[in-house]
C-alpha cells in the first residue's frame, strides 16, 4: 500500500474507540497496523 506512512508499522493494544480510529486513520494513509487483542475476546 502507498502512502505517507508506507514505512511505518504499529502495534495497536487499543480497546476503546480512540485507539482503534487511530489506527485505522493510519493504516488509510499506508501504515501496516498490527493488532493485538485480549484472548478472552476480540473488540467489545
Amino acid at each position: 500500500m502507498n502512502g505517507p506512512l508506507k514505512d511505518v508499522k504499529v502495534l495497536e493494544l487499543g480497546q476503546l474507540i480512540a485507539g482503534p480510529f487511530c489506527t485505522r486513520v493510519m493504516a488509510e494513509f499506508g501504515a501496516q497496523v498490527i493488532k493485538v487483542e485480549s484472548p478472552n475476546g476480540g473488540d467489545p
